[in-house]
């Protein structure tokens, strides 16, 4: 599928003017509209004003800082944020994920793969990706994911889902009852064939919190000890109804 008919428009955040002028040169060939701020309140400004498709943060910014500036975004968007920071630094990488990124990418990077990080990330985001298995919504119990519309619901009330939390709660509404280690949800979810597994962890974290009466002690997303995580329906009839099929 051409690249361009997943351009959108790009909001990069980088107070490197070098890294800025690269960055945004890469996403303009794959045809997104790019728009350049050096700092955290001149990028919350544009964020809000004329909202983008997409944000590339750096983690390290003057005035207001990356982190500052994704969990001042997540307060009323959803917006997908790729999130930039230095190589090692995997606490930041962390929190940043914590804070609501969607995906980051360590410095120094490639152009080339930034690009295609933005591709996909914006490509999941409007739920372009050819769905597997049931073609309707996900139904358990009170929680309904409807993939094609893109959309979560939790007791009747709209879930505010990034693309990752999303793409991560359809896999496992998907295959109820399966038990997936982190590497196998990093390929299968992420569509990484290497990386912090970690990711994973954070992602779970903030789903719990999003779907669990008590995240504390969940009952949908389960730790299999030693393993990974598992789907555990509320409603027992809920396994029969949602596939089998790969997503």
């Amino acid at each position: 599928m051409n690249s361009v008919s997943h351009a959108g428009r790009v909001l990069v955040v980088d107070d490197d003017p070098t890294v800025a002028e690269v960055v945004a040169r890469y996403l303009a060939r794959d045809g997104h509209e790019v728009v350049c701020v050096a700092d955290g309140l001149a990028a919350l400004r544009k964020a809000l004003d004329h909202p983008p498709d997409l944000v590339v943060l750096d983690l390290m910014l003057p005035g207001m800082d990356g982190l500052e500036v994704c969990r001042r975004l997540r307060r009323t968007s959803t917006v997908p944020i790729v999130m930039l920071t230095a190589l090692g630094t995997e606490t930041d990488r962390l929190v940043g994920l914590e804070t609501g990124a969607d995906d980051y990418v360590t410095k120094p990077f490639s152009p080339r793969e930034l690009a295609l990080r933005v591709r996909s990330v914006l490509r999941r985001a409007r739920g372009t990706l050819v769905p597997t298995g049931p073609s309707g919504p996900l139904r358990d119990g009170d929680l309904v994911v409807d993939v094609s519309a893109h959309e979560a619901g939790l007791r009747g009330e709209h879930l505010a889902l990034t693309s990752r939390e999303f793409d991560l709660l359809a896999f496992l509404l998907r295959h109820p009852r399966q038990a997936f280690t982190r590497d196998e949800l990093l390929e299968r979810v992420w569509d990484w064939t290497f990386g912090d597994s970690s990711t994973v962890t954070v992602h779970v974290r903030r789903l719990r919190e999003k779907i669990e009466d008590d995240p504390t002690t969940p009952r949908r997303i389960v730790t299999v000890w030693g393993v990974g995580y598992r789907y555990e329906p509320v409603d027992p009839e809920a396994a029969a109804g949602a596939g089998d099929g790969r997503s």
